[in-house]
């Protein structure tokens, strides 16, 4: 089943020093002798020498923070990939994603063609005729308690409360610098173990996302054109379940 992890809800349910020889009577011995005649600038070196600290994730997630906020509406092509230890080889999808603040998200898969995810602001659906035909999974929206159906806002909405943060690294993302950010929830009734994004070192936007989730499989989603604050279509935030198609509440 191919949901995205939490999204504010269940769519997380449905990422030395080398040592140098030497003859006690030669280098090394003298080398020896200075240290004990010097022992002071030895201390002082010691004390002086620096330390590699990773940075701060705090300033790259409240910058994250500070976008979401001013967004909206977004639309990005996605490319996500499961890979399930169990299983092996990985599974990847492709389509388009919408989000319109605070409680309307949408995927529209074209890999596999005709699969859906749509949260209208009151349900959240969940249609995949690739691999469930004949049904769909229908999901009350918590009216309170929740950062509603998105894939952004679960991570970057009140994150210093919500995760511990560490920094990786940095990265590129399509000629792009990112700062790679590792994400542990704090609580224990998350439905994934840890997360990792990407923060757009520029504009403060999340453009990749890695999820492990409670059961050890591995979720990756890649946003691709973003256009933030564009509009989106509203007929994508509409789903009414084909002819035929059994509605299973969840």
């Amino acid at each position: 089943m191919r949901t995205i992890a939490d999204c504010g809800l269940r769519i997380a349910d449905l990422i030395g020093a080398r040592r140098a020889g030497g003859s006690a009577s030669g280098f090394g011995s003298g080398l020896i002798q200075s240290a004990i005649r010097n022992w002071q600038s030895a201390i002082v070196a010691i004390v002086i020498l620096p330390t590699v600290q990773a940075p701060d994730p705090r300033p790259v997630l409240d910058h994250a923070s500070q976008t979401y906020q001013t967004i909206s509406t977004l639309t990005a092509d996605f490319v996500q990939i499961i890979l399930n230890p169990m299983i092996g080889s990985p599974d990847t999808t492709r389509g388009k994603l919408y989000q319109m603040r605070p409680s309307r998200f949408a995927m529209r898969f074209t890999q596999p063609k005709g699969d859906r995810i749509v949260a209208d602001g009151r349900y959240l659906w969940l249609y995949t005729p690739s691999t469930t035909p004949g049904q769909v999974i229908r999901s009350r929206i918590p009216d309170v308690g929740t950062t509603g159906p998105n894939l952004i806002g679960q991570f970057v909405e009140h994150p210093h409360e919500r995760y511990d943060a560490r920094y990786v690294r940095v990265d590129s993302l399509a000629g792009r610098t990112a700062d790679v950010i590792g994400l542990t929830p704090k609580e224990h009734d998350q439905p994934y173990r840890a997360a990792v994004i990407w923060v757009d070192r520029e504009d403060g936007v999340v453009r990749r996302i890695e999820i492990t989730e409670a059961a050890g499989q591995q979720r990756t989603v890649i946003l691709d054109n973003l256009r933030v604050n564009r509009g989106a279509p509203g007929r994508e935030f509409t789903f009414s379940p084909p002819a035929g198609v059994r509605v299973v509440d969840q």
